[in-house]
């Protein structure tokens, strides 16, 4: 049976820290807060799973409260996730996201992201999506004070 799931996350940009997106770190002077690495694409995408399965979020899966996940690295959490779905005879169809940030430009990064994550989810690159958008100089986003990410799961469950 067919499951859709979405997903969304931000985290706000920290001066110093490494930028991690879609499991790879994207040269930037600033990274993304968060309890663990903060990959605001892989959390939507985790997200965007969950949905599809009719559980919780990240944050009820892996809370910000338990230091077992402070600088956890996200992809490792979508492994958790994905072995989820396995154990319940599911599959993934396809995934696409989009990540809004006004700087740096990801368009270069697209393909090492599609290539991290497509084994992760274990689908070719050709069923990961990732487009990169701005957000016109508005809100937290527009201001180069945040980034956020959008994802969409086409998941197969059986009965």
């Amino acid at each position: 049976m067919p499951r859709i799931g979405i997903g969304y996350d931000i985290h706000r940009l920290e001066p110093g820290r490494p930028l991690v997106l879609g499991g790879i770190e994207v040269p930037h002077a600033s990274g993304l807060a968060g309890h663990s690495d903060g990959d605001a694409l892989v959390h939507a995408v985790i997200d965007a799973l969950l949905g599809a399965l009719g559980e919780g979020d990240i944050g009820t899966l892996f809370p910000d409260t338990d230091p077992r996940f402070e600088g956890a690295r996200s992809l490792g959490l979508l492994e958790t996730v994905m072995g989820r779905l396995r154990s319940r005879g599911g599959t993934v169809v396809n995934v696409d996201t989009v990540i809004v940030a006004e700087e740096p430009k990801m368009g270069p990064y697209i393909p090492a992201m599609k290539a991290a994550l497509g084994p992760a989810l274990g689908l070719p690159e050709a069923a990961v999506g990732i487009k990169a958008k701005t957000n016109e100089g508005l809100g937290p986003v527009g201001e180069k004070r945040a980034i956020a990410c959008y994802a969409v799961a086409l998941v197969d469950l059986p009965d």
